[in-house]
């Protein structure tokens, strides 16, 4: 059976659903595909982190602290529990080349308007038990928070749906139809949808979409590794990173001249507390292609890397892994855009790890790209015309 729309959204992810639900608000009607189930992707493998600290100085901070705001009034908005927190956050720094390259990261981020300091260990140690004696000092956000992916997408696509948006799960989406140079709708398993637009939401898998529409898209699976505890009295203070972290997330390329088997695997600590105790101990930045398995190699060396910053973790039984795909892209920027030469097409993929601190920002944009041609923050930057398509 032939349907209709006004657009297309492929993805039903964090970044999918909301931004189906922010044209729902602005009186689209919207069809949502998704090809297995509501966060089955990357929103539903990943921690609870809405890391600002993490973001690079300019419009990637610029998104991150917009999205924030949105954020402090989300559970009512959709009427839905998300479990959003704003506990602070801070990035541990082990040696003085760290300080030295997180002090300007610090000032630069500070310039853009995110509060953030460098403190030291004791003053670390204050704000977060059990921490190391080697290290000499951390950032400090009051900012960053936490949320439930899972229960952000599954909000989104409730508020969606209650105002009119229609979503389709276990539909793949298996073809774009393009006529004349404009899009007029995908294939699907379950028949044709018609649209004027189309948005890529599909995370690490929109280049896999792009190609059905003749499109090279410059985003790539990279797979994270994570361990969860056993539920635990309150630990994780605040939402940690340490300075490797950042280190692996913006140099891709220099983590493969690396003699260090940690290094290659970009790993970096991550540590949340789930509002049931659950602690998140994170992660690997690796390049496999689609592969979503745990190993051994990677979870030992995660875990010995976390008890270096946090000994006590080593006393708390760990009672699953997972592993999930970041969309990676070569300047860590999302595409944000319609795309030029094939009209109708919206592209709305590549955050990285930052979706799920990013997704209220995005379908806010993305709506308002699509309804308005306009929207409240310069996003020139995120254009996918910026690479060649």
């Amino acid at each position: 059976m032939t349907q209709t729309a006004d657009v297309i959204v492929i993805g039903g992810g964090v970044v999918g659903t909301s931004i189906a639900y922010q044209l729902a608000r602005k009186g689209r009607k919207v069809i949502l595909a998704e090809k297995k189930d509501l966060a089955s992707g990357a929103s539903g493998s990943c921690d609870t982190s809405i890391f600002l600290q993490s973001k690079n100085a300019g419009i990637h901070l610029k998104l991150a602290l917009a999205s924030a705001e949105l954020f402090k009034g989300l559970r009512e908005e959709l009427g839905h529990d998300i479990e959003h927190h704003v506990k602070g956050g801070m990035i541990l720094i082990e040696t003085d080349d760290e300080m030295r390259i997180m002090q300007d990261f610090v000032a630069r981020q500070r310039q853009t308007g995110l509060q953030v300091d460098i403190i030291d260990r004791k003053e670390a140690s204050r704000m977060q038990r059990g921490l190391a004696e080697h290290l000499v000092g951390a950032t400090h956000s009051p900012q960053d928070g936490d949320v439930n992916p899972i229960e952000l997408a599954l909000g989104f696509a409730k508020a969606a749906r209650r105002l009119g948006a229609e979503i389709l799960l276990e539909t793949e989406v298996t073809g774009c139809i393009v006529k004349a140079g404009r899009v007029e709708g995908v294939g699907t398993s379950r028949g044709p949808i018609h649209a004027p637009v189309v948005v890529n939401a599909a995370g690490a898998w929109a280049p896999l979409l792009g190609k059905m529409a003749g499109l090279d898209l410059p985003i790539k699976p990279r797979r994270g590794q994570i361990m969860i505890t056993e539920p635990v009295a309150p630990y994780i203070a605040k939402q940690i990173l340490s300075a490797s972290y950042i280190v692996a997330k913006y140099n891709a390329e220099k983590l493969k001249e690396s003699k260090s088997r940690a290094v290659q695997l970009g790993v970096g600590l991550s540590l949340s507390q789930t509002q049931k105790g659950n602690i998140f101990i994170g992660g690997t930045r690796e390049f496999v292609g689609y592969d979503v398995g745990n190993t051994h190699e990677a979870i030992g060396t995660v875990l010995k890397n976390a008890i270096r910053f946090v000994p006590g973790l080593g006393e708390i039984h760990i009672i699953r892994t997972m592993g999930g795909l970041r969309p990676y892209t070569p300047d860590g920027l999302p595409l944000v855009g319609f795309v030029n030469g094939l009209e109708g097409y919206f592209l709305a993929a590549g955050h990285e790890g930052d979706g799920i601190a990013l997704s209220p920002v995005t379908g806010k944009i993305v709506a308002d790209l699509i309804v308005d041609g306009k929207t409240f923050l310069d996003v020139s930057a995120l254009a996918p015309d910026r690479f060649s398509l």
